[in-house]
Order: C-alpha cells, then structure tokens, then sequence
C-alpha cells in the first residue's frame, strides 16, 4: 500500500500526520508526505524569485517535522515540497502519478460540532478524486490510534448508491482485521414506505443483499458483523453507535458520481459530521 499525505504546518496537518502514521503501520505502507507551496510567477518586480525559493525553504523546514514525527512512530516517508496554484489539485496529481492507494488529510478546525469539518481542501477532494481520501477527524494527534483494528463499512440502503463494503473487505483482509457492515434506518425514510418497521425491514434487506454481492465478489473475505442502527434521524442513529479504539468507517460515493471519482453526498456528509473516527471516502465503481 502506498499513501500520499497532504501536509499543512498547522494542527490539521498534524491530524492528518497521526493518521497516515496508525495506517502505515497497520498495512505497512510505504508514505510521501506532500506540501504545498503556491506558485509566484514573475513579473518584471525585483524579489519575486527570492520570494519563491524562500517559501521553499520554509517548505521544506515545515514538513521536517512531518518526517520527524512519523520516523518517532517507526514509519519511514519521504518529504515532497511542490509548487503548485491548487492544494488539493496539486495532492490529487501527485497520488496519481504515485499511484497511491490513499490520500491521506486532516479536516478542518473551524467547525462548531461534530469530528470532521469539511475545508475547501477537503471540500475539492472529495468531489474530484479518483482516489480514496482518508480523512483524520479534528484533534486526533491529540489522542491517535496506534493501528487500526476494526473497519466498518456504511452500506447504501438506497438503489444507486454506491457500495463501499467490498472495498472495506479488501483493506480488511490485507491487515487481517475485523469487519462490520453498518445500515443508518431513521424516521426521514417513513415516506417511502407505511411504517418505521416496514423502513427497518427494507434496510435490513438491503444490506443483507449487499453483503450476499461482496461475499461473491470476494469468496475469502472474511466473517462480517451486520449492524444496524436506527433513530428519528440521522444523527439520532449515529449516536447510539460505539466506536472502539482503532475503529475506522469507510463510507461511498453519491450515485450522482462520475464512474471513478469520489462525489460525496449529503448522507455521506452528514455521518462525517456526526462521527469522531477516522473515515475513508471511496470512489465510485466503474
């Protein structure tokens, strides 16, 4: 496995950092830290290259630290500064070139609630990518995971939706961690069908096919817990889960993604509010 991190000298970056470091050693990844130093292009006023190579330099001090700080964790990377005009265009390029399984980014800190804030350079991430975007929730350097030790997929309920669950089997059988596939039932669903337990059935239908479609897919993954949680809405429902230590969700694309790239929606961005762990967005299947 190998993942691109995107690196910003600031407590974000540092979250982002924390979680590259628990999936390297998890999955034994090989990592390239990336920062970003925007372009200045000349234009006839003297100091404009210096400038330049002096955000360079400042570049290159700041995500020493980055290095320096997954080296303490036993996790070797290798530091890339590069100049570019986008943040998150310039990431996503460079994890493609790479070839990268993940890119790897911590939320923004501006938010009032909830474990992840979706920044303007998350925010281009996960409406552009063609790669997963792992995402650290606000403040995980301050308490990160050693490792990860469980993998729950959210499952679409809903047809067109894309799947993430087969993925998350995938990166669960190359660590040999435990799996579960999670279903979100709320009452906001009632007017597609005459009762709350009519709603609760349709879902757990729903992911029972799911999971009937990922064990075909792959015949050796391995056992996988279903749950299902349920509530007035959303969020109601999503609080009444427990997160252990090392836990990490992977959650779809929205079926309004182009084959191959990450689209997140509005389900999708709402669990992001509503969850402190780690969460990896995928793309959506061809």
């Amino acid at each position: 496995m190998h993942l691109t991190v995107g690196y910003l000298a600031t407590p974000t970056g540092d979250d982002g950092v924390a979680l590259a470091s628990a999936l390297a050693r998890t999955f034994g990844a090989t990592v390239d830290v990336v920062l970003v130093v925007r372009e200045e292009f000349p234009d006839g006023h003297p100091g404009r290259v210096e400038y330049q190579q002096l955000l360079m330099r400042k570049g290159e001090e700041w995500i020493a630290k980055a290095i320096a700080a997954l080296a303490k964790d036993g996790v070797t990377a290798t530091p890339n500064v590069v100049v570019g005009d986008s943040f998150a265009e310039s990431l996503a390029a460079f994890a493609e070139e790479k070839e990268s399984d993940l890119i790897v980014v911590g939320g923004a800190r501006d938010g009032f609630f909830g474990g992840h804030t979706i920044g303007p350079v998350t925010g281009a991430l996960l409406h552009t990518s063609s790669i997963p975007v792992a995402l650290a929730p606000r403040g995980y350097a301050e308490d990160p995971d050693d490792s990860i030790t469980e993998i729950t997929a959210a499952v679409p309920t809903r047809p067109g939706d894309d799947n993430p669950l087969p993925f998350a089997i995938t990166l669960a059988s190359a660590a040999g961690i435990s799996i579960r596939m999670l279903s979100l039932v709320s009452a906001e669903n009632l007017a597609e069908a005459s009762s709350a337990r009519e709603v609760r059935q349709l879902q757990v239908d729903a992911a029972q096919a799911n999971l009937g479609v990922a064990a075909r897919a792959l015949p050796d993954a391995p056992e996988i817990d279903s749950l299902v949680a349920d509530g007035l809405t959303l969020e109601s429902a999503l609080k009444k889960l427990s997160w252990d230590d090392g836990a990490l969700l992977v959650v779809g694309s929205s079926r309004f993604a182009a084959p191959k790239r990450i689209f997140l929606g509005s389900t999708a961005a709402r669990i992001l509010a509503g969850v402190d762990v780690p969460v990896i967005v995928v793309p959506k299947d061809e």
